[in-house]
């Protein structure tokens, strides 16, 4: 069942979910150590080298939920030059991701309340399964609205939506298949690449990450 929405206070304002508010906060400040590595950085240049595979050389990029920038840092490596943008939430990682991409990139807040230029990439990684499910449809509008041709979902996927308890929370991971929701929200959206991140990857392991990659076409 989905937590009912409620407002709540925010270390810097006031956010919709108490989801938002549990990432703005000290679980989202810890979560910075845990997902920071060589090996998670080598792991994502993997993953997006297969993905530009499919997507040709891009100019721009936007991430949704970017952390402190460690799928920005990897297209970057792949795409010297590359215009790289992010919102990030939580106050302590926004600051970390300014010092990697420049202050004028980054957005702090929550993704639900961003108005975004758009980019040839805009993706999320690992981010809509911790949003209030009750809210995903206007996330799909700010994805959809950030993107001038290819959208990467890369999350938890599942044919029908579940809550998993996560790291003893309830209400704060949620796995479903966000990129057939995404394309039903918007029928121009096409299919073009998938693929699977598995965690015990002799090379590479990540978490069991299935990823989609869309682009816009006008019929």
């Amino acid at each position: 069942m989905a937590t009912q929405l409620r407002e709540q206070p925010g270390r810097l304002g006031v956010y919709s979910t108490p989801q938002e508010t549990f990432w703005a906060g000290d679980f989202g400040t810890a979560y910075i150590e845990r997902n920071q590595s060589d090996a998670l950085l080598a792991a994502n240049i993997s993953f997006f080298a297969d993905v530009l595979e499919s997507t040709g050389r891009i100019e721009s990029c936007v991430e949704l939920g970017a952390n402190v920038g460690m799928n920005l840092r990897a297209l970057k490596m792949l795409i010297p030059g590359l215009q790289a943008r992010g919102v990030e939430i939580n106050p302590d990682a926004a600051t970390q991701l300014r010092i990697l991409i420049g202050h004028e990139n980054v957005t702090e807040g929550s993704l639900l309340d961003c108005a975004l230029e758009p980019a040839d990439l805009a993706f999320t990684k690992g981010v809509l399964i911790h949003l209030n499910p009750e809210v995903l449809p206007e996330a799909y509008d700010r994805l959809y609205a950030a993107s001038k041709r290819f959208i990467l979902v890369a999350e938890y996927y599942n044919p029908t939506p579940v809550s998993v308890l996560y790291r003893g929370h309830d209400d704060r991971l949620f796995k479903r298949d966000f990129a057939g929701e995404m394309r039903e929200q918007f029928p121009d959206l096409v299919l073009i690449d998938y693929g699977f991140l598995y965690r015990h990857d002799p090379l590479f392991p990540q978490d069991d990450i299935t990823w989609f990659l869309m682009e816009k076409r006008s019929s």
